[in-house]
């Protein structure tokens, strides 16, 4: 049986009382699935773990918020998602967005760039809330698949350019990926061998897990194995730098200490934030439902990362989102419900209380190794080699997005995504296709003459079908197209007829662009006549004053009638 499919069909009375989505999903709960969720827990909690302290670096925090931010968010997530199998954590990409956007903030202040990192995660839950209560699940599909494809690709190469001075065991610098990236090849000749021979070892143990080993918590292992040989060997003496001291223990949770001249200064990065971390858990959830069956919750999804977010920055933690790789490690280790994200959060709770001091001698060359391997899992190759193939536009649109990236950093790179994704919707939408069409041979249908050459043009007849809503910033450029083809006839035919059934909204805008095609043709001798147009699209044509003009427009009369009544008009058989 799927739990997922025992949701709910049917939102409850209260809204409040339906955003409590485990209320629906936990009274279908069966015992056959808890070793499912108990396993699931303890290995997505070994994939947490290595993966929460790598980020923290990124994110350029402690190691031990990532551990907070895993842990409270894990407590309260599974509460509120729809979705069965995401896992929520910290990721590569929003911890480097984080990392180098606050450090101008900070001003060097540790402790205010953890403020900081807090009060950002904060209000990513506060526009979380206000996306759910206004509804706005559909909002994230405005962020194009090849805009993430691009902007994921740049973050790689950019967050690859901040690990591989540590791999290589000398250190790094600031600036935008072309800085890090010429300082990195310029001083390769201070490497350290011990350095890069413990980050070596650590990438080839990961590479194994990832391709030959997978269902082995290598990560985990790799970050055991480097603690242990650290504490058998001086590292330090030989210039090989230590993740350091990593607190014991929970800290008290609070609101941050900043003023609120931050939070606008800090707004921007949470809604980027918030923006790649909302499009991230829609696209789990959807890959699941898609998978498993069930309905994923846009809406209901934002109310989780609210939720989740919330927790992370009161318990000094930084923003999280439903992370890819771990909710597929999470699915593959056998999670039936969101119990297995509840479960893997208890472990890193203990981890937290009794083992992190452990982990100060965790060489620093191998973590930078658990960085770049997660590196992999970003860069897609074949993403844009699909985009090349399918659409040149949207390969340049992915290129945009990474060139943004590495040109002008993680904050602007998003945004710019965001920007050119906006951009190519409107650009799409101001061009609908108009269709010219013909009659089906042996058919009183009617299909693009373009697509089907077979199709028989109808003499002395002109149809139109406009592929989209007639709006203010799209009907000039269809009645345009009209009167391009009108005129580039031999001679000007009788009739235009107007197929609005492909248009399923029409402003006033769009009711006069029809109204000034009709006085346009009429200049030329040619008549206009509009069928099948909707509901709605009749009322605002006849509100203004088009129908008087065009002889009635219906819900009875079709393209074929309209057709037949013409012929019989000209005696064409």
């Amino acid at each position: 049986m799927n739990p997922q499919a025992q949701q709910p069909s049917s939102p409850p009375a209260s809204r409040f009382a339906g955003a409590l989505a485990a209320l629906g999903w936990l009274r279908g709960y069966e015992i056959g699935w808890l070793r499912g969720d108990v396993v699931a827990g303890i290995t997505l909690a070994a994939y947490l773990l290595p993966s929460a302290i790598a980020d923290s670096s990124l994110a350029g925090l402690p190691p031990e918020a990532g551990l907070y931010a895993c842990l409270f968010s894990g407590l309260v997530f599974w509460f509120f998602c729809s979705s069965q199998r995401t896992a929520i954590t910290v990721t590569s990409a929003i911890s480097l967005l984080l990392g180098s956007s606050l450090g101008a903030l900070a001003g060097g202040d540790t402790s205010r760039f953890g403020a900081l990192a807090a009060a950002t995660t904060l209000l990513v839950a506060a526009i979380g809330f206000v996306a759910w209560l206004a509804k706005a699940g559909s909002v994230i599909n405005f962020v194009s698949e090849s805009v993430m494809v691009g902007f994921k690709a740049g973050v790689a190469l950019y967050l690859a350019s901040t690990q591989l001075p540590k791999f290589f065991g000398f250190k790094g610098t600031h600036g935008d990926f072309w800085e890090r990236s010429g300082y990195f090849i310029e001083h390769l000749g201070e490497r350290n061998s011990t350095a890069l021979a413990l980050g070596f070892g650590a990438l080839v143990l990961l590479l194994v897990g990832k391709f030959w080993l997978k269902r082995v918590p290598m990560g985990l292992l790799v970050i055991v194995a480097g603690v242990v040989v650290a504490a058998r060997g001086d590292f330090e003496a030989r210039g090989v730098q230590m993740l350091g001291a990593v607190p014991q223990g929970l800290p008290v949770p609070g609101l941050p200490a900043i003023g609120w001249q931050d939070l606008n200064e800090l707004l921007p990065l949470a809604l980027a934030c918030f923006m790649l971390g909302a499009v991230e858990t829609a696209a789990i959830g959807r890959m699941f439902s898609a998978k498993y069956g069930g309905r994923l919750d846009s809406n209901q999804e934002f109310l989780a990362l609210a939720a989740a977010n919330l927790a992370s920055g009161l318990g000094r933690g930084f923003p999280v989102s439903g992370g890819m790789s771990q909710s597929l490690v999470n699915e593959g280790a056998g999670a039936r419900t969101p119990l297995s994200g509840l479960f893997a959060a208890l472990i890193v709770l203990i981890v937290t209380l009794f083992l992190s001091a452990s982990l100060r001698t965790l060489p620093q060359p191998v973590l930078a190794a658990v960085v770049l391997v997660a590196v992999t899992g970003l860069f897609k190759v074949s993403a844009l080699k699909e985009l090349w193939q399918a659409s040149r536009g949207e390969f340049v649109v992915a290129m945009c997005a990474l060139l943004g990236v590495l040109g002008s950093g993680l904050l602007r790179g998003v945004l710019l995504g965001a920007v050119i994704s906006l951009v190519q919707l409107l650009r799409r939408a101001s061009r609908p296709h108009v269709a010219f069409l013909g009659r089906i041979p042996g058919t009183r249908r009617f299909s693009d003459l373009a697509r089907h050459e077979d199709n028989q043009p109808v003499p002395d007849a002109l149809i139109f079908r406009v592929e989209a809503s007639l709006l203010y910033f799209n009907a000039d450029h269809a009645c345009d197209a009209v009167i391009e083809r009108v005129k580039s006839e031999a001679r000007p035919p009788g009739l235009v007829l107007g197929d609005l059934s492909a248009s399923p909204y029409c402003d006033i805008h769009g009711a006069k662009a029809l109204a000034d095609l009709q006085e346009k043709l009429a200049a030329l001798g040619v008549r206009l006549q509009i069928v099948e147009a909707r509901s709605s699209v009749r009322d605002m044509l006849r509100r203004c004053g088009l129908e008087a003009r065009v002889g009635g427009i219906n819900r009875v009369t079709s393209v074929a009638d309209a057709v037949e009544d013409f012929q019989r008009e000209r005696g064409i058989k």
